[in-house]
């Protein structure tokens, strides 16, 4: 799926591009069961994001020996914001494959301008970065995405299973990953507990 690249040479992103999508409580699919989701890029052809409400077992300091960044030695010694960076799981496709979602004060060419805010790079020059404290002042690590074909989202959102909200980068951003699903329902006015499995039709 390369709708990023596509997203790097349009001229207008998606109508779900920087949204929060939001699992309703009758999701069928257990891998998203009360997961929040970034959307990356979302287009005619299909969409793609990351979970941002996911933790993984592996730490950033682990992920980055394992990369051949740092060694075990410099990695007990990394700046205390790359020490604390929580990997997420990003979905289930390409569960190997890391992304980062950051603020726009960094950018290489690989960098892609997602709003006016946040940006998402997938190659190894952030990592670098982030190690040595030369990286965005905001990020949140992932490994792994969710995508969709042409027209699936579409059709999943129609049959409740997901709710939609423009994107909060504070929300998107805090460390709070454990309260981030019922956060994000608050700030739109919704309580979890009134949320219907029904899907409603005019």
């Amino acid at each position: 799926m390369d709708l990023l690249g596509r997203k790097k040479s349009a001229v207008r992103g998606g109508f779900l591009d920087d949204q929060f999508l939001i699992a309703m409580p009758g999701m069928k699919d257990d891998r998203f069961a009360r997961s929040v989701i970034y959307i990356c890029a979302h287009s005619e052809e299909g969409a793609m994001g990351l979970i941002i409400n996911q933790a993984q077992q592996l730490l950033f300091p682990d992920l980055l020996v394992q990369l051949g960044i740092v060694d075990e030695s410099q990695a007990i010694r990394l700046p205390a914001k790359a020490r604390d960076l929580v990997v997420r799981h990003g979905g289930p496709v390409d569960r190997s494959r890391g992304f980062v979602l950051h603020s726009d004060d960094y950018m290489v060419e690989s960098s892609m301008p997602i709003s006016d805010e946040v940006c998402l790079t997938a190659t190894v020059d952030i990592l670098r970065a982030i190690s040595t404290g030369q990286g965005p002042r905001h990020a949140l690590m992932a490994l792994g995405y969710s995508g969709w074909g042409a027209g699936q989202l579409e059709h999943e959102i129609a049959e409740n299973g997901w709710l939609t909200c423009p994107a909060s980068v504070d929300l998107l951003f805090d460390p709070d990953i454990e309260r981030k699903y019922d956060r994000i329902l608050a700030s739109i006015g919704i309580d979890p507990a009134h949320l219907s499995i029904e899907a409603g039709h005019a």
